[in-house]
């Protein structure tokens, strides 16, 4: 058996194992402890003490041309991402829906030059960081980041590990994400361009592997804090933490929430600006684009020299309903 059939084959038993979501009940309800701490890190989980934001949602015209373009994305991308587009292309989507969306896309266009869709297909976050970060080692040829992020899934192997994960069931998917992240730094043998790039994320046999790998170190980032990350599992499911990772993340398809992100980012050390596009208004009645920053939990320890708030994340994406695309900052 060849090495792509040999991972497609391990993916397929995978998903066969999860098809069936378990949903039985938690054993107690989480209260915050520190629920201003826990606002300060995770501002947009839900916490018993933390009253709910209120938000309006999409009209249905918005929704349904939101929708016809996906299907037109999807149309034009295999599993990678589409071309760049000026953010002025995002405007068209809404002309006849919300203003309030409008005024928001301008406020938009003061701080981000581009936006790049990927296909809705439940995996967009995972595609949009992939590429994203992916597209950032090729243009700054960071060694040293390479280096570190290769410690990082070291030690997420380890943690799959401990959890006790055949290595049989993980190691392909981890092999292959390590060689695509070779093959953006210059001077090898396999060394790629950016177009290239492009085209390695569309091709499915590469990119539904590398998002199995980013499936397994979030799954094995949430098991492995379980404590941590329980009372916000218990905000979105009756399941229990080895439900949730075993029903809702490591299967494809499966979409990903802030749960997700939080946990991805704290396992690679990764920081991820989220970019969210809602009708919602600001309490002065004014105009204004919300965005969060999931800071690694590393930053967070004592002998950290920068704060979340001195923290620049390098990867941006943009959070519609249900789906995620790449911002690109001017």
């Amino acid at each position: 058996m060849n090495y792509y059939a040999r991972v497609k084959k391990v993916n397929t038993e995978i998903t066969e194992q999860v098809s069936t979501k378990l949903t039985s009940k938690p054993s107690k309800v989480f209260i915050a402890k520190d629920p201003e701490r826990e606002r300060e890190r995770h501002p947009i989980f839900p916490i018993r003490s933390q009253r709910p934001v209120q938000t309006t949602p999409f009209s249905p015209q918005a929704m349904q041309n939101q929708e016809g373009l996906q299907v037109q994305v999807d149309g034009e991308v295999e599993s990678g991402p589409a071309p760049s587009e000026p953010l002025s292309s995002l405007a068209a989507e809404y002309q006849s829906g919300s203003a309030i969306l409008l005024e928001k896309i301008k406020v938009l266009g003061e701080q981000y030059a581009a936006i790049r869709r990927t296909r809705g297909d439940g995996n967009c976050f995972f595609r949009s960081f992939m590429f994203s970060y992916l597209e950032h080692i090729l243009e700054s040829q960071d060694v040293s980041e390479v280096d570190r992020i290769k410690a990082n899934v070291e030690q997420c192997r380890k943690t799959l590990q401990s959890l006790g994960y055949a290595d049989f069931t993980f190691e392909d998917f981890f092999s292959l994400f390590l060689e695509q992240l070779d093959s953006v730094l210059q001077g090898n043998e396999e060394s790629i361009s950016h177009d290239e790039l492009i085209l390695r994320s569309r091709d499915q046999s590469v990119s539904d592997y590398v998002v199995m790998f980013f499936r397994f170190v979030t799954s094995g980032e949430i098991r492995k804090r379980s404590e941590f990350f329980e009372p916000f599992i218990l905000g979105l499911t009756n399941a229990t933490v080895e439900q949730f990772c075993k029903s809702s993340v490591e299967p494809m398809g499966e979409e990903s929430d802030h749960v997700h992100i939080t946990a991805l980012s704290d396992a690679l050390g990764v920081p991820i600006r989220v970019v969210y596009l809602d009708r919602s208004s600001c309490d002065s009645g004014g105009v204004s684009v919300n965005h969060h920053d999931f800071v690694p939990a590393g930053n967070d320890l004592p002998n950290a020299s920068d704060s979340p708030e001195k923290v620049s994340p390098f990867i941006t994406l943009l959070y519609r309903p249900g789906h995620y695309d790449i911002l690109y900052p001017k």
